[in-house]
């Protein structure tokens, strides 16, 4: 199996949702259902037709670092793990574009907390809750 094949379709799967969430007031239904079902679930099977393969055998486990270190040394684990990635992020932002869109949030208000998602996962999330909290305590105050 060519890794670097395997990279480029399912980075470029990733970044069509991404590039679709950042136009996403265009066409928000049609992009919740490819940035936030079609698109994670692609990815979800490609990872989880990888596991069976990549992962049976291996050392290592989830218990301590030592272990976690042991189950990625290898390059077919690692692309595993960062389809892994790349499917959660992606839900994640959708989530917070639909999630936004249901409470009234401006979609150019929540654009750094999508593309801190796309590069940082958690911190785009704490960015998307901190702007979504900080809004809702400004309209309870008016």
């Amino acid at each position: 199996m060519d890794l670097e094949l395997i990279f480029t379709i399912t980075a470029s799967m990733s970044l069509v949702g991404w590039a679709a969430l950042l136009i996403y007031p265009l066409a928000p239904y049609l992009i919740d259902k490819v940035s936030g079902i079609l698109l994670p679930i692609l990815l979800g099977l490609a990872y989880a037709s990888m596991v069976p393969i990549f992962f049976s055998g291996l050392e290592g486990g989830y218990d301590s670092l030592a272990s976690v270190m042991l189950l990625f040394k290898t390059p077919e684990a690692v692309m595993a793990g960062w389809i892994h990635y790349l499917a959660f992020d992606l839900f994640i932002g959708a989530w917070q574009a639909r999630e936004a869109r249901l409470i009234g949030m401006s979609h150019i208000v929540i654009l750094p907390a999508l593309v801190l998602t796309l590069i940082l996962g958690p911190i785009g999330l704490i960015v998307f809750f901190t702007t979504r909290l900080t809004m809702q305590n400004g309209r309870h105050r008016d």
